[in-house]
């Protein structure tokens, strides 16, 4: 029943992105074009990521051959480097740690620092810089900083703000959410 619900509203939202139009109907500059076409893959993201998180998935392939079947749907909209890395993101979020994953996986980071959704800074080679890691809002890097401490056996809400923990690793997590950290989650 949630296929079928979620096959039917990822047609219109892809008939609607074929359409080429504005909310003028004229047709977009290319400008216009591209930054339609940007909010149109976000949105599948969000509809392909809520389809595949109601349901169970034993392994990332399993899961990778979900989303490209969701995908051909999308032919015209999506090149084939598309849906890789849409593909991508929706494991990385479903399975991983979501934009924290290509960071992870990058031998020269030595440590992440979060200051905010919109503020990630790594450490590569002794150096600070700051990355174009971002996450949706504070809600949703509160909720990647809960399953990191899920995963070592802690807990993370209002009631318990702080983690100070040591990652199966070897490495550290240092996260405190709101209330006690004023301005928002901080990693």
């Amino acid at each position: 029943a949630c296929y079928d619900t979620f096959s039917e509203g990822l047609q219109a939202l892809l008939k609607g992105m074929h359409k080429g139009t504005t909310h003028t109907g004229k047709v977009p500059s290319r400008l216009a074009r591209t930054l339609e076409r940007e909010a149109q893959l976000k949105e599948l993201h969000r509809t392909l990521r809520k389809a595949v998180s109601e349901e169970d998935y034993e392994s990332a392939a399993q899961l990778r051959d979900r989303i490209r079947e969701l995908c051909d749907f999308s032919t015209d909209l999506l090149s084939g480097a598309d849906r890789e890395r849409l593909a991508d993101e929706v494991i990385d979020e479903t399975l991983g740690l979501g934009p924290l994953e290509p960071l992870l996986k990058d031998p020269l980071v030595t440590d992440i620092l979060i200051n905010g959704p919109k503020t990630v800074y790594v450490e590569r080679r002794g150096c600070l810089q700051q990355t174009n890691v971002i996450f949706h809002d504070e809600q949703h890097l509160v909720e990647i900083i809960q399953r990191i401490a899920n995963r070592i056996g802690r807990r993370l809400d209002e009631s318990s703000p702080m983690v100070d923990a040591r990652l199966p690793d070897g490495s550290r997590v240092n996260a405190v959410i709101r209330p006690l950290a004023i301005d928002g989650a901080l990693v």
